[in-house]
């Protein structure tokens, strides 16, 4: 890199946060145009900071996605989720306050707060705005959000229907520092296979579990090895209790092969190898309570 390339360089950290359920990593995946955070329609699927790497031109935008901020501690995993999602707020060039539509909750008023303790740029997303059955609703509400903050700049979008995805990026550009590229131009995410693999399992206990049930469990990735063949990978699903187990099992084990299978598939896709999995559950009383379980399972830096 030249000495006058290096000056028109620019490079930064972009934190995207809101409350649960706003549609921030599929945010994130649509601006990377593929999978890096797991995403379901269940509040609070994402439960570590996971970074997304998009180099275009002479920018590097590092997003950092997080867990929704919500209101209830209830267990340590809560309060660990809370920790992670407002040390982000801290450590970035911009940041995405991103809401749904014209929705505006008591839970978005709690990250406002946290907000008004920055001095970040922000930028406010309104997302899902495809799904504003009244547009007309639109500009109001936007001149309405005008009064609660001095924003840098706001931004209807749809991640899920890519729209205005461009202009948002172009738009971001401008708020970031003159300097080096932090990670190489190909590069799309910090994170390995053996956190994809723990993640993308995950994923399928959100999505096809009930409503509580997913809350309660875990993955711990056991083993994770290259071959010339492929990665083999032996994964164990935490849970609470014995019921959940069997939950998860599924009559004649339908179920956790079904979620193995989905897991694996995904999988292959982003590692651009073939994956053999295999799925056990164990029972851990109490572990989404138990800081030296968090921390073994990575939700602690330390």
């Amino acid at each position: 890199m030249t000495a006058n390339q290096e000056q028109a360089t620019r490079c930064g950290y972009i934190g995207i946060v809101g409350r649960p359920n706003v549609g921030k990593s599929t945010l994130m995946n649509a601006l990377l145009g593929q999978k890096i955070a797991i995403t379901s329609s269940k509040p609070q699927t994402t439960r570590h900071r996971i970074l997304g790497i998009l180099t275009e031109n002479n920018s590097q935008l590092i997003f950092v996605d997080s867990p929704g901020i919500h209101l209830k501690e209830t267990t340590q995993m809560n309060k660990v989720m809370n920790r992670t999602a407002s040390s982000v707020l801290a450590n970035v060039d911009v940041l995405y306050f991103v809401v749904e539509g014209t929705k505006w909750t008591e839970e978005d008023d709690l990250v406002l707060a946290k907000l008004k303790q920055q001095k970040s740029p922000v930028i406010l997303v309104l997302n899902k705005v495809d799904q504003i059955a009244d547009k007309g609703k639109l500009l109001p509400y936007m001149q309405e959000m005008t009064e609660k903050y001095p924003w840098t700049d706001m931004i209807p979008i749809s991640a899920e229907k890519n729209v205005n995805l461009d202009k948002l990026v172009e738009l971001t550009g401008k708020y970031l520092p003159l300097g080096e590229f932090h990670y190489d131009e190909d590069q799309v995410t910090d994170k390995g296979g053996r956190f994809m693999a723990a993640e993308f399992i995950r994923e399928k206990l959100m999505r096809l579990l009930g409503d509580e049930l997913p809350y309660s469990t875990s993955v711990e990735i056991e083993r994770f090895t290259m071959t010339p063949r492929g990665i083999n990978i032996d994964a164990v699903i935490l849970v609470d209790r014995d019921g959940q187990k069997r939950i998860i099992i599924g009559k004649n084990g339908e179920k956790i092969k079904r979620i193995g299978t989905e897991a694996r598939i995904d999988l292959a896709k982003v590692l651009e190898r073939p994956v053999n999995m295999n799925l056990w559950v164990k029972v851990k009383k109490g572990w989404s309570d138990d800081i030296r379980a968090l921390r073994s399972l990575g939700y602690l830096d330390n």
